[in-house]
């Protein structure tokens, strides 16, 4: 398997390299994942268990004889994610921040080096997390969270530890960072779905090769969003540019992310083309989810032109990568869980179809090749019934490509 060959052609380290045979061979069974996900935890407790678990993993695979001392594990941590959402929130902050936190407190057992793509070859380990809504066990009035941490093996691709944990969603903020925050799609794609994965691999398999062999990107994808959470559009408008130039750059976060810089930086027809692109790598994966807000009960979008004056745009460049790309689509329609079931089918019904006529009026031949429904809060992603940016996902329009008959 190819995994990470990109970043080690670029950077690959020898001496690293036999560093990490010699610890490898020297467990040839790994240990079991360490499963702490036995009833609901305060979140601080729950991710101090899963990050032992963890770390006692790490330590069950022993140097040779022959080394007086273990070496200390070097680590880059790939930052963590909402695993329903795809999305970096301030939860997911804390929750990279404590499990860092607890490792730096080993500091003669590990080292956490900055997830850039020089330190990649220095690194022995990639650490990865999601949080994820569950039902839990039922004692507590919201839904619970399920943290998943996973340390894999940079040189060869398999996961040398992993825990979990499952904690109580209590005080926790889940706004989106700024870039998620500002997307008007669902940044979700293979590669986030890789990273996922990888982080609920158990020890001794590979983790997810198409996340894996993307990690070099990564890297500079994370510089570029740091710099669009700092509002600092035109640097990171040039990192974005960067990854985009990469062997594997061509990813929905990255084109995303130029059309945010873009339309930041009143860059109108550069934004344009950048959400075209977006919406063709939509097509592809066979499903585009796009934030049209609307007022409250209402099939009208939102009337602050600073939301929703993109709008024509994106119905624009809808119908025009659709057509081209000769597909037939599923308008789907979703609320969030504020009012009755009833209700909010038949209000998602009439907002798909509201997109629907919008296409059509772009391109004619999309009535024929389009059809809608109406999920009302049934396929949530967040749920929590907010109505703020929080659950903004949950009010999407969904593009499901489907088969033309």
């Amino acid at each position: 398997m190819r995994v990470l060959s990109e970043a080690l052609r670029r950077a690959g380290s020898a001496a690293t390299a036999a560093v990490a045979v010699l610890f490898a061979g020297a467990c040839a069974t790994p240990p079991p994942p360490t499963a702490t996900n036995v009833g609901e935890m305060a979140f601080e407790q729950a991710v101090a268990q899963a990050t032992d678990g963890l770390v006692s993993q790490l330590q069950f695979q022993k140097a040779p004889a022959f080394l007086a001392k273990p070496a200390k594990r070097s680590i880059v941590l790939d930052p963590m994610l909402d695993a329903s959402t795809g999305q970096q929130t301030a939860a997911t902050t804390l929750l990279e921040t404590r499990v860092s936190e607890r490792l730096a407190a080993k500091a003669d057992l590990f080292e956490i080096l900055a997830f850039q793509s020089a330190n990649l070859s220095k690194a022995q380990y990639l650490l990865t997390g999601t949080m994820t809504r569950v039902e839990g066990d039922g004692k507590a009035t919201r839904r619970a969270l399920q943290v998943q941490l996973a340390m894999t093996d940079i040189k060869t691709g398999v996961v040398a530890a992993q825990a979990s944990a499952i904690a109580r969603d209590d005080g926790l903020d889940h706004t989106p960072l700024a870039y998620y925050r500002d997307s008007p799609v669902l940044v979700k794609d293979k590669v986030i779905e890789g990273y996922a994965r990888t982080s609920a691999t158990p020890p001794g398999q590979r983790g997810d090769a198409f996340y894996l062999e993307r990690i070099a990107e990564a890297t500079t994808i994370h510089e570029a969003t740091t710099l669009y959470n700092q509002e600092r559009y035109v640097e990171a408008l040039g990192r974005y540019r960067s990854a985009l130039a990469m062997p594997t750059g061509e990813q929905l976060r990255v084109v995303n992310g130029i059309y945010l810089a873009s339309a930041k930086l009143g860059r109108t027809a550069e934004a344009e083309q950048a959400f075209g692109r977006v919406v063709a790598l939509g097509i592809a994966y066979n499903e585009l989810g796009v934030k049209f807000l609307f007022n409250p009960g209402s099939t009208q979008f939102w009337s602050d032109p600073k939301v929703s004056g993109a709008y024509p745009m994106w119905l624009r460049q809808i119908a025009r990568e659709s057509t081209g790309a000769k597909v037939c689509m599923n308008i789907v329609g979703h609320t969030s869980r504020t009012g009755s079931e009833p209700a909010n089918d038949a209000l998602s019904l009439q907002r798909a179809n509201f997109i629907r006529e919008r296409l059509a009026a772009e391109a004619q031949s999309l009535a024929a090749k389009t059809k809608t429904s109406g999920m009302g809060f049934r396929q949530n992603i967040v749920g929590s019934g907010t109505d703020n940016a929080v659950d903004a996902l949950d009010r999407r329009v969904e593009f499901r490509i489907i088969p033309c008959t």
